[in-house]
């Protein structure tokens, strides 16, 4: 039988909401403030993982312009009641102070490739809503995590109910506090189940960090009260950090045709090179990420991990760990594997007239007044913009970082006449940490290559910019990722390649360097003007090459 190796779904993945219809399987995860929002891959075995589509693709269906970094598209739960898909999430406009601006919407498809309608608006309560389809009264319910703004109060103030009605597309009904949490707090990301009469409220508490945790109670009744389960939490990797996956909280369930039961979870991974500092070390470069657990029902009707050794889900015995693992058993489902890696192909040489499934935008949907695969054959051209530093129209392009050990290479052709028109390579975080280097204007040199470091929003320059090329306009840009160490390099023939940089820290690309931040580190092509002019810088070719 199969083995599973977590994480199944590398890089920036968390928040994931696992839905099975047929023999398909689909997790769908959070995408902040880049576009499209919700990534959606697919699995007949669970083991062999594809990124298959995004939910959020239509612009009428979600507007990112203004939303601060780490906001925009949180926690997307996906479900389906028999005819149509359901895919509920929040949109967070800023969370900065005790006042947050969260919208919950709804939409639905009959397929998964859409078109999905809607939005349906729900509510602004608090983040964090799911939505659950009874299957005995065919009630459908929506859950989410309530915020009180008070001083002196508990700012997550437990999960709160309300019907939804389909036909009046709204939510109808009093609202009710149904759990109000345990004693890890920080009570949030709710799914309802049901099974032998019994309805499960799954949470994830203890804060999406290093006391991140999944949690069970269960009641007779919707509306409560909940009874926790007494060995709570069920998967964590809370107060064990020799563990390879830490953070393992935010959970959803899934039952397979055979009846085996497989809960997935966010989960990330610090940075474990040698020689490196301890604080440096605990960063996870990679971001949170996707892994799953196969899971068992005791007798008295609680949920517990499958042992290693338990292949057969319907005879497993409990096995009293609750700490999140690398290596799991698979289903007993046919392999089923894809051609391509989950992490996507290679190389991408812009032939298609369509952006790659694999390739996501900044706030903005990839229109063809800023980006184009059409105005250049086998190029991406992209329009000059606004600088990263813009929560609002920018010219971006990104692969996310999915591999500790990694080499993204592109070619850019770009024309500048002055030093504010830029058009490279970025290695991107948020607005307050990137590293760029770039072919710029230069009254003396012509064009020539720049590299800009941000650190926490106060930008820099190396001494040894600018970097005369000879005024080439064509020109390879090369990001070496090595665990914690950044180096950007260049070639005018695309085969010798010449470093512009010393190892600069790539640890800054990573979650634990700030608050609110809660993405992963991407890699991508952009393109600034700030003389207003829009000039174009065209890409020949985006190539990503991981390992480890």
């Amino acid at each position: 039988m199969a083995t599973i190796t977590n994480p199944i779904l590398p890089g920036f993945n968390p928040d994931p909401s696992i839905c099975r219809v047929g023999d398909d399987y689909y997790i769908a995860t959070s995408t902040f403030e880049w576009w499209p929002g919700v990534q959606i891959h697919h699995s007949r075995d669970l083991v062999n993982w594809r990124l298959l589509t995004h939910g959020l693709k239509d612009p009428k269906l979600l507007d990112l312009i203004g939303d601060q970094a780490s906001h925009g598209v949180w926690a997307p739960c996906l479900t389906h009641d028999g005819e149509k898909f359901h895919l509920v999430y929040s949109n967070v406009r800023q969370c900065i102070h005790r006042f947050w601006d969260v919208h919950n919407y709804v939409v639905t498809a009959r397929d998964i490739m859409g078109p999905w309608e809607g939005p349906v608006y729900l509510n602004a309560s608090g983040f964090d809503p799911s939505m659950f389809h009874d299957p005995d009264t065919g009630r459908k319910w929506v859950v989410n995590m309530l915020f009180d703004y008070r001083p002196n109060r508990n700012v997550f103030d437990g999960i709160v109910l309300q019907e939804y009605d389909a036909r009046q597309r709204k939510l109808i009904g009093p609202i009710k506090n149904i759990f109000r949490g345990t004693d890890l707090k920080w009570t949030e990301g709710p799914h309802l189940y049901k099974r032998d009469g019994w309805y499960y409220l799954m949470c994830a508490e203890g804060g999406t960090s290093w006391g991140h945790a999944v949690t069970m109670a269960r009641s007779r009744q919707i509306e409560g009260p909940y009874e926790v389960d007494p060995t709570n939490p069920i998967v964590t990797s809370r107060e064990h950090p020799e563990l390879p996956l830490q953070k393992a909280g935010h959970a959803s369930i899934v039952e397979t045709q055979k009846g085996e039961w497989y809960l997935v979870h966010l989960c990330a991974r610090p940075l474990t090179a040698p020689g490196k500092v301890e604080g440096d070390a605990r960063r996870c470069v990679l971001g949170r990420e996707t892994a799953i657990e196969k899971m068992c029902w005791t007798e008295d009707g609680w949920l517990r991990q499958t042992p290693p050794e338990a292949l057969e889900g319907a005879a497993a015995q409990p096995s009293g760990s609750n700490l999140a693992r690398v290596t799991v058993p698979g289903p007993n489902l046919p392999a089923h594997p894809f051609k391509e890696p989950v992490t996507g192909p290679t190389r991408d040489d812009f032939d298609s007239p369509t952006l790659s499934v694999h390739l996501s935008c900044l706030r903005t949907p990839p229109e063809e007044s800023w980006l184009s695969l059409k105005a250049r054959p086998g190029h991406l051209r992209l329009t000059g913009r606004e600088t990263l530093f813009s929560r609002h129209h920018t010219s971006l392009v990104a692969h996310r970082l999915q591999h500790f050990k990694a080499t993204v290479t592109t070619c850019v052709e770009f024309v500048p006449t002055a030093p504010t028109q830029l058009a490279g390579l970025v290695a991107y975080y948020d607005d307050g940490d990137f590293y760029y280097i770039y072919l710029q204007g230069d009254e003396k040199l012509g064009p020539c290559l720049g590299i800009l470091k941000t650190i926490n929003r106060n930008t820099m320059q190396p001494p040894n910019v600018p970097i005369d090329i000879g005024g080439a306009t064509c020109v390879h840009l090369r990001a070496t990722f090595d665990h914690q160490a950044l180096r950007f390099s260049y070639s005018l023939d695309g085969q010798t390649f010449i470093d512009a940089t010393a190892d600069l820290d790539a640890t800054r690309l990573s979650d634990e360097t700030g608050f609110p931040r809660f993405t992963g580190a991407f890699v991508g092509m952009t393109a600034w003007d700030l003389t207003g002019q829009r000039l174009p810088a065209d890409f020949d070719y985006f190539e990503y090459v991981g390992q480890g």
